[in-house]
């Protein structure tokens, strides 16, 4: 049998790949494309998480990050203030967007800031509700451990709102420190003796 060239071999191996293409439906296209686009997409060290960090850190508040020990992995952690922050894009966990029930003919309606396309919604609307489904039990879960939860808005952070969203996430820390280390002032009781100076002061007059 002859023995095929370089070029011939690639060739035969671009026909077999076209013919494995062509077998490929549409719908696995967009899944395998889908599948792609989500892994890009990184969890941690975002822009939005970073913004957050610096702005924080500038105002004297330290903090851990990612804590594995707690329930949702907060993306920051500030023990002294038993605080969790979250820091949530407005799309990936439908910010101002009310998901009616399963199965419903409820129209969803659309907020400014998360927008789900029409392309696939069906298959949108489910990822969106379970990450709304999941951040409330989290959170649910870290109350219950006695810790408070912030939560921070892709949509809070544009550059018009991000001093203020800052500012305030500042102020919630600090009251929640002094609601938590706040000291109960005790009735004064007076002992007799000032009790008959008291006494003796009030008969001059």
């Amino acid at each position: 049998m002859d023995k095929l060239s370089a070029e011939q071999r690639h060739k035969k191996a671009a026909i077999k790949q076209e013919q494995s293409d062509a077998c490929i439906s549409s719908a696995e296209r967009e899944q395998a494309r889908r599948s792609a686009n989500m892994a890009a997409i990184h969890s941690k060290d975002t822009k939005l998480e970073m913004i957050v960090r610096r702005g924080l850190w500038s105002r004297g508040f330290r903090y851990r990050l990612n804590s594995p020990k707690l329930p949702g992995h907060p993306d920051l952690v500030l023990r002294k203030y038993r605080t969790c922050i979250f820091v949530n894009g407005c799309f990936w966990h439908g910010h101002h967007v009310a998901l009616p029930q399963v199965n419903s003919e409820e129209r969803i309606v659309n907020s400014s800031c998360c927008k789900i396309p029409n392309t696939n919604r069906e298959f949108w609307v489910a990822k969106i509700r379970r990450n709304k489904e999941r951040d409330k039990e989290e959170q649910r879960k870290l109350a219950e451990m006695g810790w408070h939860c912030i939560t921070v808005w892709e949509c809070e952070l544009k550059s018009s709102k991000r001093e203020d969203t800052l500012n305030s996430i500042a102020f919630t820390l600090n009251h929640i420190w002094m609601q938590d280390h706040q000291v109960v002032a005790k009735p004064y009781l007076q002992s007799e003796e000032e009790e008959g100076l008291q006494k003796a002061a009030e008969e001059e007059i």
